[in-house]
């Protein structure tokens, strides 16, 4: 309605007020001011003119202008409507909230039987929160178990933004396959139509320069036309093929607000060991230790002798190789080695040789080396 309108003190229509096209605040019609906008705030769902809500709360916070609510709003929370019905607004807004607290997954129980009982539980708090049953009670619980698993709630929410993200790059990525399938094809039946029309520019070209049975010519020419697509095709889903191959958590403990059974352990992996690049191996020494010098007349001349040292031999290095030589058994130990040995398991040269003789065949039991 026009401020001319309501100077006049004419009664806004009835059928604006039914459709909702009249600001509650200041009486405006939407018949009257086609650009009028209306927000809705999620405190109290109360609608009302965009003019309103800059002219109420571009200052700060205040009370809301409807008569018999006393909440405070924000300019910062008033948003477009979504949905015609201010309910089913409320209602989507509601689930939305729940299910960014309440959002563990299938995996994350150890049998289908607690999955459900958990998900009856969540929409057991949704049904308090939509129809204002014990909403102080649910709201003190919800904030208790988002206060005591809120990292798993984070880690939630990231790892199912991260499945949005590689599920619309799936999207994507079969839309552009889609795309090429339809140009390819597009591409065949374009080469297909010139190769059927070249082939009859070349049967009548060729009917009109030589002179022979029309009908074998044209049989002729149709065969070598057949041939020619039949090859191009393949040639064209071979490169269909290439193209389509190279496109292509928190422990789960239950907070003292909600009991969910069946949550399963969530166990932090160990953590990783340094890189070993000999896999295990050491060159230290295990059965000795090697000193710096060692007081003997030969090496001590070694060390002095110009014939030694010349070619950079290093005596540090034949001390290495003798100590490993002197301590190289050590490891070894026979009676574990012999213990492991079945020494009746194979016959004797004596009873090989008698049964050779005796004209009987005897198989040898060998032990097999690979």
């Amino acid at each position: 309605m026009s401020r001319a309108a309501q100077r006049s003190g004419a009664a806004p229509s009835k059928r604006a007020q039914e459709d909702g096209d009249m600001c509650p605040v200041c009486k405006s019609a939407r018949y009257l001011n086609p650009d009028m906008r209306f927000l809705v705030n999620p405190e109290c769902y109360h609608k009302m003119c965009e003019s309103c809500v800059d002219r109420r709360f571009s200052q700060g916070p205040a009370a809301c202008p409807i008569a018999g609510c006393k909440r405070t709003l924000r300019k910062a929370r008033f948003r477009t409507q979504t949905f015609e019905d201010i309910k089913v607004e409320r209602e989507v807004d509601i689930r939305r909230e729940v299910a960014s607290v309440f959002n563990r997954e299938e995996d994350d129980f150890e049998t289908l039987q607690n999955y459900n009982d958990y998900l009856e539980q969540v929409e057991n708090v949704t049904w308090n929160l939509i129809n204002d049953i014990d909403v102080e009670d649910t709201r003190r619980k919800m904030d208790a178990y988002k206060e005591e698993n809120r990292r798993q709630i984070t880690r939630n929410q990231s790892n199912a933004a991260q499945e949005a993200i590689s599920r619309k790059a799936r999207e994507e990525e079969d839309h552009e396959l889609t795309r090429l399938r339809r140009a390819d094809a597009r591409r065949e039946d374009e080469l297909e139509r010139q190769e059927k029309s070249d082939a009859r520019k070349g049967i009548i070209n060729k009917l009109a320069t030589t002179k022979g049975d029309a009908a074998s010519i044209a049989r002729e020419g149709r065969r070598a036309e057949l041939k020619k697509s039949s090859a191009q095709r393949v040639a064209l889903d071979k490169k269909r093929d290439g193209d389509v191959f190279s496109s292509g958590t928190e422990n789960g403990d239950a907070s003292s607000a909600f009991l969910f059974k069946g949550l399963k352990k969530r166990v932090a992996p160990p953590p990783e060991k340094p890189y070993d690049p000999y896999g295990g191996w050491s060159a230290e020494k295990e059965y000795f230790s090697q000193q710096d010098f060692y007081d003997w007349d030969y090496l001590s001349n070694a060390r002095t002798d110009p014939r030694y040292s010349a070619g950079g031999y290093d005596i540090n290095d034949y001390c290495a190789r003798a100590l490993c030589d002197a301590f190289s058994g050590f490891g070894v130990f026979i009676q574990d080695e012999v213990s492991g040995r079945d020494l009746g398991s194979t016959p004797s040269m004596a009873t090989t040789a008698a049964a050779a003789v005796g004209g009987e065949r005897v198989d040898a039991k060998m032990d097999d080396v690979f």
